[in-house]
């Protein structure tokens, strides 16, 4: 997860002492030891939906699992997420507001300390729902929307999809959230990437998550067809750019994130470089702390049926359940080759990626992309849109720190 407010604005916004290990608008010290002490975990808390997301990485369907985690299992998984000190706790989907105690989990983890974010379509934000959030202690509200209207409809496999989704970003913004907007860049709506920020800026919604495509459930059964070109990825990013800076110039509280392509990183400190060398002073040492991708460190992902996964989008491979055995033993369980690899640093990754002058930027970059595409987990992510030459230059520019 990068962030473009801080980063190339140099502005700090709230989840900086996650990200980089330093003081933010939240206030509170910065992180003593490292950044990913201990991963941020998403929580798929069913595969039940009621859209049908042509690139959802979990491949959510409308009907109820019988093997999920049922409410009891539910407060002791978080008994033991509360006793590993983990940050932050998402609860997604799935459509998380499915559950009928979605209000139950929220309440009991918050009230045992844990700062508790929801992922959801949106569709379901009601006032009610939104004034039982609140009550129930949830920090703030993702929710995705994937173009203007008919792009979003279509996209989400269901007409009204985006009406209902903006009604209940309105209802979460009245409800005192503070709402991040998801937008997911494929082929067939980036081009209305400029639109969304449009919206962010007419909504005030206070913060936006731009997602390159994971090649994962349903997104995998599109990616050959409906992930970006090089070029189209860095004209997206270059966009991102220049809006993010737009906004900080109008003096908008807006924060602006790409996230699951970790190659944006040194495409960002290789544009730091040459067009803000004053600010890449202060910030190219955030970057190299932040590490890149953290699947396995920094990020870990739980599924519907207890199952512990190195991110959410890699639910092909369970490390074990917390059924079975709690959720710091499996976490630290290097046993599996896959999870040692993760761990390590440098990880065992093959191709360009073994030999790029900056890997300590990206970290090899999203493993489930690159497993997918190749069959490899440690082969090279297809989606990094840097030259040879271009990341000899960001070496040049890490040497010189």
């Amino acid at each position: 997860m990068l962030n473009l407010t801080r980063l190339w604005c140099g502005v700090s916004t709230p989840g900086d002492g996650i990200r980089y290990g330093e003081a933010s608008r939240e206030g509170g010290p910065p992180a003593q030891a490292r950044v990913h002490h201990r991963p941020v975990v998403v929580w798929n808390l069913t595969r039940r939906c009621n859209l049908y997301c042509a690139h959802c990485y979990i491949a959510a369907v409308n009907q109820p699992d019988p093997e999920e985690l049922d409410t009891a299992a539910a407060l002791r998984l978080v008994d033991q997420l509360v006793e590993y000190r983990i940050p932050v706790l998402l609860l997604s989907g799935g459509e998380p507001l499915m559950r009928q105690d979605i209000l139950d989990i929220s309440r009991y983890a918050t009230s045992r300390g844990l700062r508790v974010g929801l992922s959801t379509n949106g569709t379901l934000l009601s006032h009610d729902v939104v004034r039982g959030l609140r009550e129930a202690g949830v920090a703030y509200v993702g929710v995705s929307i994937d173009g203007p209207e008919a792009v979003n409809d279509k996209f989400r496999g269901s007409r009204g999809a985006f009406r209902q989704a903006l009604e209940g970003i309105r209802n979460s913004l009245a409800g005192g959230f503070r709402v991040s907007l998801r937008f997911t860049l494929t082929r067939y709506n980036y081009a209305y990437l400029g639109e969304v920020f449009d919206l962010v800026e007419r909504e005030r919604i206070p913060r936006l998550c731009i997602y390159h495509l994971a090649y994962a459930g349903r997104g995998a059964r599109i990616s050959a067809r409906a992930d970006l070109a090089h070029q189209e990825t860095r004209d997206a990013i270059d966009l991102c750019l220049e809006r993010t800076e737009y906004l900080h110039q109008r003096g908008l509280d807006t924060e602006v994130l790409t996230v699951d392509n970790h190659s944006d990183a040194p495409y960002l400190a290789l544009r730091l470089a040459q067009e803000r060398p004053q600010i890449a002073q202060e910030t190219m040492p955030l970057l190299l702390r932040n590490g890149g991708n953290a699947s396995g460190v920094g990020i870990g992902a739980i599924g519907p049926r207890g199952d512990v996964h190195a991110d959410q989008f890699s639910h092909h491979r369970s490390f074990g359940k917390v059924q079975e055995r709690p959720f710091a033993t499996i976490w630290g369980d290097t046993s599996h080759p896959v999870m040692a690899g993760l761990k390590a640093r440098p990880r065992p990754l093959e191709g360009r990626c073994q030999t790029c002058p900056a890997l300590s930027l990206c970290n090899g970059n999203l493993r489930v992309r690159a497993e997918t595409a190749t069959g490899n987990v440690w082969a090279s992510d297809p989606a990094c849109y840097l030259s040879d030459a271009e990341l000899a230059r960001v070496g040049e520019v890490l040497r010189g720190l």
